[in-house]
């Protein structure tokens, strides 16, 4: 239900926006995301905080985007979503040296500090990129261009980033081959 939640506003965001236009795709993400929160809701989900914004997010902007008939709100929500993404990951580490990607794989996956606090640090990094490439695709292009980029663009780009995480995660992966070292004999 999550995947849906996170997935089914935007794919009918791209559709209205390609079979009507901008303001009747932004009204249809508002309506799908309030739907699709009050559904998980009524099933008694869970809905995490980042959803909890985004609705937000979507709710003002969106709204401002239609109220005022002015397109450049809902293209600077992407880059205020990454931005706080990347803010969320940052100030802990920075202020208490807790890393949230361990936090959120916590059972998963087992890390030494270090590659968690790089691998925290790159998502960090990596959210922060995308709100600067958000807004300056946003600016510079068409809005057709910027849709297509919202779409395709952000996927593609962070399904390899995440490719790019799993191989250097898996530089620290123990394979199932390897012996355990024996602790029960003394030299």
């Amino acid at each position: 239900m999550k995947f849906l939640a996170d997935w089914l506003p935007l794919v009918a965001f791209f559709v209205l926006y390609k079979t009507v236009d901008i303001y009747a795709a932004t009204a249809g993400a508002i309506v799908i995301s309030l739907l699709m929160i009050a559904l998980m809701r009524w099933r008694g989900l869970p809905i995490d905080k980042m959803q909890w914004i985004s609705l937000g997010l979507i709710v003002v902007f969106g709204g401002a985007t239609l109220f005022l008939q002015d397109e450049r709100f809902i293209k600077a929500k992407p880059s205020l979503l990454y931005l706080l993404f990347g803010l969320v990951l940052i100030v802990p580490q920075l202020l208490k040296r807790v890393h949230l990607i361990e936090k959120l794989m916590a059972g998963r996956i087992e890390l030494p500090a270090h590659a968690w606090r790089l691998l925290n640090t790159a998502w960090a990094l990596f959210f922060f990129a995308m709100a600067a490439l958000n807004a300056w695709v946003a600016t510079a292009f068409s809005t057709d261009i910027w849709v297509d980029f919202k779409v395709f663009g952000t996927l593609g780009l962070t399904l390899a980033f995440v490719v790019a995480q799993a191989v250097y995660m898996g530089r620290f992966m123990k394979s199932e081959s390897e012996p355990e070292p024996d602790k029960s004999s003394k030299p």
